[in-house]
């Protein structure tokens, strides 16, 4: 038996999949929030390896504050121009100098962000169509005291505070998770006027699932009105056999609803996000850590993307819970549905959280009592080796949005 306060209990409502109503959302990485969250997460995740390259450890940073003020454009199709840039304020905290060595946090901010935009939203020119402005100040000597400067094993948790995560994913989840996913890499690659401003609406009504997809088109790439229904009618189609790879439910896939072919009012861009024209963005404004935003579920408020990965609970515990969640349901089975919350006590080790709650609706014929010690041993098992979550983050290989 573990010594780490876990407690497993039975959820006393209909699973998510089961529930009359049901709504999914999802904001593509051109979203003007999601941009935010991108940048916020690839300037981190450059200052970690810097650290650990000149110091050899992570030093206490937060880059989570970042902010998008929109542009002003003019599409046109063929293609139109920018007219005022999009302009970005990379904002927070980071150490910048340690034991005489120099970091130079804020140049370090600048390159993060200048190959996120290229890699992410290359229609975007750096420097023209986006103007990038950094302020970084120093942390809290608190705080940093309590990141683990005396050479602790264990991190000591930065705040008290809450993570909460979900699996299996719902029919739902899936299709909006993945219908994003997809038209941005496999679509948009046969179609290159699918820009990466992808945003996702599913909503499930008993049988019936109704996707809505809002999807930048961008301008240089179709000729006219025709050619523009032709790329929309192709992502309705897509999103359509992609959905019924995921469930037998009935589906209805609509895009760009706010269109008015007769009046000639269409969504086109000249860069494929909506931040070119008015539409303002935030650090944690959109997607929770699991990539969805979900009213049927428990979620926390925390902005994941751009906190630091070792002792900051707001973005460890949101990506552990969920770690933890799709663990226990891939090891344990016989779950229908799970909730994963984790607490924290700030000073406390992050490994020993101040509670550690699952509540799980299981298959039929299979008590709760059943399957806790296999729970109890997956969660106790992912806490123990809670580090990895911050070298998975470090290495990309977890996404917070």
């Amino acid at each position: 038996m573990t010594d780490r306060n876990i407690r497993v209990e039975p959820i006393d409502r209909i699973p998510v999949e089961d529930q009359e109503v049901e709504i999914v959302e999802r904001k593509g990485i051109g979203h003007p929030d999601s941009i935010c969250d991108g940048i916020a997460e690839s300037v981190s995740r450059r200052l970690c390896q810097a650290y650990r390259e000149r110091v050899g450890k992570v030093l206490h940073h937060n880059t989570d504050e970042t902010q998008l003020v929109a542009g002003r454009a003019s599409p046109a199709y063929g293609g139109g121009e920018i007219q005022e840039p999009i302009y970005l304020l990379i904002t927070g905290r980071a150490t910048k100098e340690y034991e005489g060595t120099k970091i130079p946090a804020e140049r370090l901010a600048l390159e993060a962000a200048r190959d996120y935009l290229g890699e992410h939203l290359p229609e975007l020119e750096f420097g023209t169509d986006v103007v990038v402005d950094v302020k970084l100040g120093e942390g809290s000597g608190d705080l940093q005291a309590v990141f683990g400067e005396d050479g602790r094993r264990i991190p000591m948790a930065n705040d008290t505070s809450f993570g909460v995560g979900h699996a299996p994913l719902t029919e739902t989840e899936e299709i909006v998770l993945n219908a994003e996913r997809r038209l941005r890499t496999q679509f948009a690659k046969e179609q290159p006027a699918v820009g990466p401003d992808i945003k996702i609406m599913g909503k499930r009504e008993g049988d019936q699932l109704d996707v809505t997809v809002a999807a930048a088109i961008i301008d240089r790439h179709v000729s006219g009105l025709e050619e523009y229904r032709d790329v929309v009618e192709g992502v309705r189609e897509y999103v359509g056999d992609l959905a019924r790879e995921y469930t037998d439910r009935e589906v209805t896939v609509h895009v760009n609803t706010a269109d008015d072919y007769d009046e000639g009012s269409v969504y086109l861009t000249v860069t494929g996000t909506s931040a070119e024209q008015g539409d303002d963005g935030s650090v944690g404004r959109g997607n929770r850590s699991n990539g969805l935003i979900t009213p049927n579920r428990s979620m926390s408020l925390e902005a994941t993307s751009g906190k630091n990965p070792v002792n900051h609970i707001g973005k460890i515990y949101n990506l552990l819970s969920n770690d933890v969640a799709h663990a226990v349901v891939d090891e344990v089975g016989d779950i229908r549905d799970l909730r994963i919350r984790l607490l924290s006590q700030i000073g406390h080790p992050i490994d020993q959280p101040h509670v550690a709650d699952a509540h799980l609706v299981t298959a039929d014929g299979v008590d709760v009592e059943d399957v806790e010690p296999e729970v109890v041993d997956v969660i106790d098992e992912k806490l123990t080796n809670v580090g990895e979550i911050t070298e998975r983050t470090i290495d990309g290989e977890l996404t917070t949005f």
